[in-house]
């Protein structure tokens, strides 16, 4: 690589190296400009650049990384804000604190939804300026996942991983145990045949539906059949059927699985227990293109609580884990190094389609 051209008091060689250890990964989801900040700070850990040193210009930073300027623009204005370097008129930007510690936390969903980006927020939030979470999707493909894991540029200090998969859940232990027990850190749900001491926040999929039914027994008593919408092929964990027929057989309700939403024909008197935001959106359709009242003809209950269902047509009645608490309880399994596995709690919210 050429000799950076930079202030002569700085050390050109630092500078070279600088460049060199920092690695802009394109299939994160992580920001270019915090992945550029955060890779600045692992540099002044690891003393590659110290105290006082010069940093390349926003130009050099460009140019090498191939990234734009208004990327490291964004980078070197958070390390300001943050205090971790400076700026000179006319010389460019410098070093300015010494010990920068900072936890490297990879966090892997299977999708992006609502849902995941509330886990997401109040884990970020928690930890604050003492980490830097990179964020990775695999789309629930356990192959997408192993390849992710095996092209990381660099380790990390935390491993969070949502672990639902569509197909190859077999698989899932075998990946999963790519990284060290005292890294990895599950999200919803536990791995079957995964082996180690690692911590677990997780929800209890069978309980969970079980007593939110249960709690919300007297109203669902109006509708003749009760249809959970559970898709084929999808990464929804079995247990969720298994308590939806327990509560139905338990209080003698009717009810049937509805694989495609799609195909489904509305009939009044039917209660839709929904678990697909997409199949959401399809059922809210076909419900009002028949005339009928949601909350009267028939009912609908959507998985997973967000800002906005309380808004749709007067307000959907919905089954939630707490999934801010779910970040905030991942947060302190990082900072406390805990070893446990924590149940989240499950939530009922009757509102007016049921």
């Amino acid at each position: 690589m050429e000799t950076l051209v930079i202030s002569s008091n700085a050390r050109t060689v630092t500078n070279v190296d600088l460049i060199k250890s920092i690695k802009i990964n394109d299939f994160s989801s992580t920001p270019k400009y915090v992945q550029l900040a955060d890779a600045i700070v692992e540099a002044i850990k690891n003393k590659v650049v110290e105290v006082g040193d010069a940093l390349p210009s926003i130009n050099d930073l460009s140019y090498h990384l191939q990234i734009a300027r208004d990327t490291v623009e964004k980078g070197y204005r958070k390390l300001r804000m943050e205090e971790v370097i400076s700026s000179s008129p006319g010389k460019g930007y410098f070093v300015a604190k010494e010990h920068v510690f900072r936890l490297r936390i990879a966090v892997f969903l299977n999708k992006l939804s609502a849902h995941k980006k509330i886990v997401y927020d109040a884990l970020a939030g928690e930890l604050g300026d003492q980490a830097s979470l990179d964020l990775f999707v695999y789309n629930s493909d356990i192959t997408h996942l192993r390849n992710l894991l095996q092209g990381l540029p660099q380790p990390y200090d935390h491993y969070v991983v949502f672990p639902y998969f569509k197909e190859g859940k077999d698989k899932a232990p075998e990946v999963l145990s790519t990284i060290p027990a005292d890294k990895l850190l599950l999200l919803g749900r536990e791995v079957e045949g995964l082996e180690g001491v690692f911590p677990i926040v997780c929800e209890n999929y069978e309980k969970d539906i079980y007593e939110a039914l249960e709690s919300i027994r007297e109203p669902l008593s109006k509708y003749d059949v009760l249809k959970l919408a559970f898709p084929d092929n999808s990464d929804y964990p079995k247990a969720i059927i298994k308590g939806f027929y327990k509560f139905c057989q338990d209080y003698a309700f009717e009810h049937i699985l509805v694989d495609n939403v799609k195909r489904e024909s509305i009939k009044k008197g039917t209660c839709y227990i929904n678990l697909a935001e997409d199949d959401l959106v399809y059922l809210l359709d076909k419900v009002s293109s028949k005339g009928m009242d949601i909350g009267k003809d028939v009912g609908i209950i959507s998985y997973n609580e967000t800002p906005l269902k309380k808004f749709i047509l007067n307000g959907i009645t919905t089954l939630s884990t707490d999934f801010k608490l779910m970040g905030e309880y991942a947060a302190a399994c990082i900072t406390n190094n805990l070893k446990s596995r924590l149940e989240v709690p499950f939530y009922t919210v009757l509102r007016a389609s049921v």
